[in-house]
């Protein structure tokens, strides 16, 4: 059985391509033949990579980037080229590039169709795109998404039900530096670290995670990672609230030291406030380190299911600072229910989200339909 990831982007920097990534390494450890084929992004230069003696990434040159797509016309060729090689294709949405590559290739073999998910803000996007999202849902034979909340509450997908399931993503434990985790808790003594990790734009919610701190007992301080348009905004809010001493913007945090920051923190927040924030992979990040995590309870978004009520971590309400000041209170103040949750998290992770697991529930679906 012979594989190919299709769609996003190279270099790895968002959820789906990571997923995509992922699926290859593990099943090429298996031992079964799996490519990607995706995009450039970030200038890099189109190129064939070989992973090891069972896995390569084609990487097509970008053309010009347009409403979050990259226009990258070698895809289609490629794909009509290799196509034939290839048992099922695994194509990765959103993703409208690849989705035309799939419709042009002619490729006649099985196809899963990887609902990440809808496309939501992007609504010029959408309407030239929805005739090849049609198409693209007819002709798979399954489509999976990332958790049963999301692809069951999805608009696009009520029509096709008996063909859905589920394949929650799984990530390897990440390893911490201890040095660097000792220097961080160092730096922040005595404190209760929040810490939370994204891009800064306007659907991960971090105003009102910033506004929280207000409600919150000196002894805490939050974390945040990352980069994006909305960085001067959340740093004048910090100023405004007079919160400096107590909220940090670390601005981008390289894949080396993320890990140093979860194993540092007291618990991960993720104060997403639409449903674009369909999984929040730095969930199961973070409960690999055994941290409580407070979400909030986005309606249609899986996010809430990843991380369990009560299990893994709490539900805070949506766009609401002090609700969520008071989740990160019940949790930080109260050590019996802090242990509790902190193992919770742990053993949710293994039951669920390990990259072993993602990828034999992968492998499953594939030898489903291949048997058909």
């Amino acid at each position: 059985m012979k594989i190919l990831q299709l769609g996003k982007f190279y270099p790895i920097r968002g959820g789906v391509e990571k997923v995509m990534y992922d699926l290859m390494l593990g099943l090429s450890a298996a031992q079964i033949s799996c490519d990607m084929l995706c995009a450039s992004t970030e200038d890099h230069p189109g190129e064939t990579l070989q992973i090891n003696d069972f896995a390569r990434v084609f990487i097509m040159p970008t053309i010009i980037g347009l409403a979050a797509t990259k226009i990258a016309p070698a895809m289609i060729s490629t794909l009509k080229r290799i196509a034939p090689d290839y048992d099922v294709v695994h194509v990765h949405h959103p993703d409208p590039m690849a989705a035309l590559a799939l419709l042009l290739s002619g490729y006649k073999g099985k196809v899963v169709l990887h609902w990440h998910s809808d496309i939501l803000k992007q609504k010029m996007l959408l309407k030239v795109y929805s005739p090849l999202q049609n198409w693209l849902i007819k002709r798979a034979d399954r489509i999976v998404g990332t958790t049963p909340v999301y692809v069951k509450e999805s608009n696009f997908l009520q029509n096709v039900q008996a063909k859905v399931t589920y394949l929650p993503i799984g990530v390897e434990p990440l390893v911490a530096d201890m040095h660097k985790v000792q220097a961080i808790k160092e730096t922040f003594a005595s404190k209760k670290i929040i810490f939370s990790l994204g891009r800064l734009v306007e659907y991960k919610g971090y105003a009102y995670l910033i506004e929280a701190m207000q409600y919150l007992p000196a002894d805490y301080q939050l974390l945040i990672g990352g980069k994006g348009p909305l960085q001067q905004e959340l740093e004048n809010l910090i100023d405004e609230l007079g919160l400096r001493e107590k909220v940090t913007m670390l601005g981008f945090v390289a894949d080396q030291d993320v890990a140093a920051y979860y194993a540092a923190a007291s618990l991960f927040c993720l104060p997403s406030i639409m449903k674009t924030e369909a999984f929040a992979i730095v969930q199961i990040e973070a409960m690999s380190f055994g941290k409580p995590i407070v979400c909030t309870k986005i309606p249609g978004s899986g996010v809430a299911w990843v991380n369990e009520d009560g299990v893994s971590g709490l539900h805070a309400a949506v766009a609401d600072a002090q609700d969520l000041a008071d989740k990160i209170k019940a949790i930080g103040e109260d050590q019996e229910k802090y242990t509790q949750l902190s193992q919770g998290a742990q053993q949710r992770y293994e039951n669920f989200f390990t990259r072993e697991r993602m990828t034999a529930s992968c492998l499953r679906i594939y030898e489903d339909l291949w048997k058909v």
